[in-house]
């Protein structure tokens, strides 16, 4: 199922302690594919590709496999390039990092005029995280910046760091102005044709589309893939653009980390700046964002470059060992909450010659996921039967919450209803699920049901930290306005 690319590929035998690395590696991977992981993964030390391996399917109706060839969705890792493309207009002396907004919008409001694009880069601006109602909400261009320019700012400029879509397409926006040329045209001639990068973008790459990895929610429901979507809109919306959605495949992601390592399209004083540490992310931890990168320590005391992206379904992670020459690119078109710890594995693995990892692990909602989806009796029959089969696995409500939220989703409010009221027996005493119930509710037009649901949720409250008890009252007012 797996194809595999290492330097015995070039006719070289590999030294024994690199074999066995290699073994190591790919053990675990293979162990994970066995157990659902679906994706691909690159580990470079040195100068040595140590491991370039597709796993599991990037196409199951097509019997397609992943392999170093095929393409994933890089998620927020695209912000990385929006810092680049910036840094490079830099050098190109077009535009200074301490700029203000009101050179490049017309009309800013006096709190907004004045943000700078050091600020956008660090997340430091105080724009909210998004605007819009997902990846593919084509609000119009001026639309999409005029909510974004009228909303409240979260804080006042430069006090501290909120993570921020929206503040990325903004730099999008100052790229194509100052540029003159679309934000992805700039990145094609500026940063992806200088690195040798063929297969990376939205629209303009000449896609390999049986290459293009399709997303499995849970591994089972077939999302399809962003490109499709991309060719068939023919523009990228604005809450998407210059923060996600790049798509690329690990061979890229190679090219590009090697043009950076080794200086191709950017000066070491860019790339000093793109990677310096310039703001604590959190008060109290050591992690810190530099421009679309995340600087970090490892447990070795040595320096980590890095960023992931998650978009609901694909998961992708850039982790980049500067004093130890060291890369491991890793990518999946199947996510689960499991998923994000892999390549924490692949380092300790890299760098720790005793250390075997248990491999990721099989995954309850996955499999309850197959189960529903397999399933062919009605909806009450499904609740028992999940009910008589899971009873043992079923020790927390997480597990059909998380289940009933994506069926919800999906837009399968009957199978959303039967495993939520599944999970309110299973657990009547959770005010959480009893939140979810009533969202449920909601959206079946079951008002009265939902307003008690969501006043059983209040009930049940916890006396700190009620993380639904806004919802709920909001939903609550909802409904009863609606009756009136």
């Amino acid at each position: 199922m797996a194809f595999s690319f290492c330097s015995e590929s070039f006719g070289q035998k590999l030294p024994t302690k690199t074999q066995d690395l290699v073994q190591r590696l790919d053990n675990y991977l293979s162990a994970s594919e066995t157990n659902g992981y679906n994706g691909a993964v690159l580990v470079v030390k040195g100068n040595e590709v140590i491991l370039d391996k597709g796993y599991g399917w990037a196409n199951t109706a097509d019997s397609i496999y992943n392999t170093k060839e095929t393409v994933f969705d890089i998620c927020s890792v695209t912000k990385q390039f929006t810092a680049a493309a910036i840094l490079k207009l830099e050098e190109e002396g077009r535009l200074k990092l301490d700029n203000p907004l009101h050179i490049y919008f017309k009309d800013m409001p006096l709190d907004k005029a004045n943000i700078t694009i050091h600020q956008l880069l660090t997340h430091t601006a105080g724009f909210s995280h998004g605007i819009g109602e997902g990846d593919f909400d084509h609000i119009p261009e001026a639309e999409y910046f005029d909510r974004l320019f009228s909303s409240e700012l979260r804080f006042e400029p430069g006090e501290k760091y909120s993570y921020s879509n929206s503040g990325y397409s903004v730099l999008g926006k100052i790229i194509e102005k100052v540029s003159g040329k679309s934000y992805e045209t700039f990145l094609q001639e500026k940063l992806f044709a200088p690195s040798g990068m063929t297969q990376t973008g939205y629209i303009l790459p000449n896609w390999n589309l049986n290459h293009v990895a399709n997303e499995y929610v849970y591994n089972v429901i077939d999302k399809g893939n962003h490109v499709d979507r991309y060719l068939a809109d023919g523009k990228i919306a604005w809450p998407l653009k210059a923060n996600g959605g790049i798509n690329s495949t690990l061979q890229d992601m190679y090219r590009w980390y090697l043009a950076l390592r080794d200086q191709k399209v950017l000066r070491k004083a860019s790339i000093d700046l793109l990677t310096r540490p310039h703001v604590q992310e959190q008060v109290g931890q050591s992690t810190y964002y530099a421009y679309g990168w995340a600087i970090f320590e490892s447990d070795r005391n040595t320096k980590i470059i890095g960023h992931n992206g998650f978009n609901g379904v694909s998961y992708f992670e850039f982790l980049w060992f500067p004093e130890e020459d060291a890369l491991i690119l890793f990518a999946s078109n199947s996510s689960t909450r499991e998923t994000s710890r892999m390549p924490i594995e692949l380092e300790r693995i890299l760098f720790d010659d005793a250390y075997v990892a248990e491999p990721y692990p099989q995954n309850l909602v996955m499999q309850l996921v197959h189960f529903v989806e397999d399933f062919s009796g009605t909806h009450k029959e499904l609740s028992a039967a999940i009910k008589k089969k899971y009873s043992a696995e079923l020790d927390s409500p997480s597990h059909l919450n998380r289940l009933s939220g994506l069926y919800l989703r999906e837009q399968e409010q009957e199978k959303a209803l039967a495993i939520a009221r599944l999970n309110c027996d299973l657990f009547p005493n959770d005010g959480n699920i009893w939140d979810t119930l009533g969202e449920v509710y909601m959206a079946t037009n079951r008002d009265e049901d939902a307003i008690k649901s969501y006043r059983k949720a209040l009930e049940l409250k916890p006396k700190e930290d009620c993380f639904y008890c806004e919802n709920a009252l909001e939903q609550i007012e909802k409904l009863t306005q609606r009756k009136k």
